[in-house]
């Protein structure tokens, strides 16, 4: 009899999730599966919040399992000794089932334990599961990458999509193994202790049950408007789906079969255009894995940024004086997330205003976005410093102001977070130091004890910017 282990990654589902139905549907008669979390000392975080989301998420699908009579066999430790281990303490493991991850640490992560496992004649079953198209499917004809997002999606669009799959839940209850008393239990206990230092409450927003919900709620009542609404962060007329899909909590293809079952309507395209984004991105990063650190332009490599410590904790903290861009940066500290105009518009204020480098911004949002996903972050950023693919020009340079008259008119938005200046009146609010005199004279207020002053000049920036990014 043989035991089949599932090593669950970024999946937290059981729904659609490629790599546990396979494990079902090929486990014979009088075998076992048996799930498996490695817990990797290097990226146990608890105090950044994506981490702490993250492992929330896991939480959420530990308690689910419970729920449904299984168990989850805990890992701590560097990887190999890790699945030794587990080789040694489960008799007759034959097979190891997991859903790739195509980029970055993981990726390095499960090249190394395949040479591994090789060596101990375990047969390893990998899936792609996280994307619609992996890495190397969308390609040009002569099989290069595409760098050019409108060609890329235009393939993409006539590549046919994988099929979404029901699980067996009747066969799951059958050859699941799930009592581990007798087991090693060291990584059930640094499981249970990274769980009580959890300080952050996300159970609304973690779980697959919330997460099918969060989608139908969607298609059901934003998704026809979602061309226009989700332009504006004063709205909620985004999908907030991002946080799921990064975590494996929602599959990525029952969410494009619901949004393609809806009626057409403009929202429907631009949505799924965006999931074309995510596996742009994915595609980007895996031809180029130094992405992280490294421009793809490569002339823009030799930048000479500037580095001002005390502009860059008022950016992180929400004081630069610019109201759209201090309400959008406190959003990211109270919520773990940001609209993505706003991450448009904060990056390019860091880069182009602040003439700070595009890694501090792309390391910051990394340790704070529940949502995070290293390719798609790493790809915004080089996109807003203008020295990715496919990126915006680099005299395109947003005017925080003029954004935020034309995406929260009103100052909506502003006054949701920046609370001190919930009174001022709008035609004030985008600039209230402009019009200082007005407010002291007309409505008695002072600004300069109420709110920041601009710690930088636009005008004077985007010029040094111009000048920074011309070689």
């Amino acid at each position: 009899m043989g035991n089949s282990v599932l090593w669950i990654r970024n999946d937290f589902r059981f729904h659609d999730n490629t790599a546990l139905i396979n494990a079902i549907n090929d486990i014979k008669d009088n075998e076992n599966l048996i799930f498996i979390y490695h817990l990797d000392p290097e990226i146990i975080k608890i105090e950044t919040t994506s981490y702490a989301y993250f492992f929330s998420s896991l939480n959420s699908y530990y308690e689910s399992c419970l729920k449904k009579g299984l168990d989850i066999y805990f890992l701590y430790g560097e990887i190999l000794t890790c699945f030794d281990t587990l080789l040694n303490e489960f008799s007759n493991i034959d097979k190891i089932y997991y859903n790739t991850i195509e980029c970055g640490y993981g990726k390095s992560q499960e090249q190394k334990l395949n040479r591994f496992l090789k060596r101990k004649n375990v047969e390893v079953f990998s899936f792609y599961d996280h994307h619609l198209h992996s890495a190397n499917k969308v390609l040009k004809e002569d099989n290069s990458h595409y760098k050019v997002f409108t060609h890329y999606y235009n393939k993409w669009m006539s590549s046919k999509k994988p099929e979404e799959q029901n699980i067996d839940y009747a066969k799951l209850s059958e050859i699941i193994l799930s009592d581990f008393s007798k087991k090693d239990l060291i990584g059930k206990e640094k499981f249970i202790e990274l769980r009580k230092l959890l300080n952050i409450d996300f159970s609304m927003f973690t779980g697959e049950e919330n997460a099918r919900e969060c989608l139908a709620d969607f298609m059901n009542s934003k998704l026809c408007s979602y061309n226009e609404n989700r332009e504006y962060p004063f709205l909620d007329g985004t999908s907030r789906l991002s946080h799921y899909l990064t975590t494996g909590q929602l599959s990525v293809r029952e969410v494009f079969n619901a949004a393609t079952m809806m009626p057409f309507s403009l929202g429907q395209e631009i949505f799924i255009k965006e999931l074309a984004w995510r596996d742009f991105y994915n595609m980007i990063y895996y031809f180029h894995p130094n992405q992280h650190n490294e421009e793809i332009i490569e002339k823009y490599r030799y930048i000479n940024w500037e580095y001002d410590e005390e502009n860059f904790i008022k950016w992180k903290s929400g004081l630069t004086g610019f109201p759209i861009i201090d309400a959008a940066m406190r959003q990211l500290r109270e919520e773990g997330w940001m609209h993505n105009r706003l991450r448009m518009i904060t990056a390019s204020f860091l880069i182009k205003d602040l003439l700070i480098d595009w890694r501090l911004g792309e390391k910051y949002f990394s340790e704070m976005l529940i949502d995070y996903d290293i390719a798609s972050n790493i790809g915004g950023w080089q996109w807003a410093a203008s020295v990715g693919t496919d990126a915006v020009p680099y005299f395109r340079i947003f005017n925080p102001i003029t954004q935020s008259k034309k995406y929260d008119p009103e100052g909506k938005f502003i006054k949701r977070y920046v609370k001190e200046l919930e009174d001022i009146p709008i035609q004030y609010i985008h600039e209230p130091f402009k019009f200082k005199k007005q407010l002291e004279e007309n409505y008695g207020i002072d600004i300069k004890k109420l709110y920041v002053s601009p710690i930088v000049d636009h005008k004077t920036q985007r010029q040094k910017a111009l000048e920074m990014f011309n070689i």
